[in-house]
């Protein structure tokens, strides 16, 4: 939770309910735009339970790496421990534009940290991402009503924040995002 020197490339915050299809919408960016660096997250989760490329940490590992400064950021949320390398900086400040799986809470102090945070907002229908929930088989129905109850939480004020709806095909929300993320000049 420290480092906040200025940075040419943006950090691209891809935000939404479990379920809606980050981790599609973002490999599919990356496809897209493959200029954009995807940035490896460390989570206190048991490593190969599918959706993201993480890197597993127990606990206290996490702890350590905190420790260390080895994060930019770092968060908790459901339970886990989430933490952004602190190698993303570099990235930034090279001018590459990183994109990485992130938590609405931890927006706030994102944006203090990255003057040129964008967050991709990325919404489904209620029904969308109840149906996406089940079909993972990784949460109790309980598990999949809480965060079914979380789903609409508003995003922090004063940040930039493009909204993008994934209940269509997943090619076309990609497009979308990528003509989002990448206007064209006139």
């Amino acid at each position: 939770m420290t480092l906040t020197a200025p940075s040419a490339g943006r950090l691209i915050a891809v935000v939404g309910p479990s379920g809606v299809g980050k981790d599609s919408v973002m490999a599919g960016l990356r496809r897209a735009i493959p200029s954009l660096h995807m940035v490896r997250r460390v989570i206190t989760r048991a490593p190969g339970l599918g959706g993201e490329d993480y890197d597993a940490a127990s606990v206290a590992q996490f702890e350590k790496l905190v420790a260390d400064g080895a994060f930019s950021l770092h968060w908790g949320a459901h339970g886990l421990h989430y933490g952004i390398p602190i190698t993303v900086n570099h990235q930034l400040a090279q001018g590459t534009d990183c994109l990485v799986n992130f938590s609405r809470k931890a927006l706030p102090e994102a944006g203090g940290m990255f003057p040129r945070l964008v967050v991709l907002n990325i919404t489904a229908k209620p029904e969308t991402l109840a149906q996406r929930l089940a079909a993972r088989a990784r949460e109790t129905e309980e598990e999949i009503s809480k965060r079914l109850a979380e789903a609409d939480k508003p995003l922090p004020a004063g940040l930039k924040v493009i909204n993008l709806a994934n209940d269509g095909p997943l090619s076309q929300t990609i497009a979308r995002a990528a003509d989002l993320l990448q206007p064209v000049s006139v």
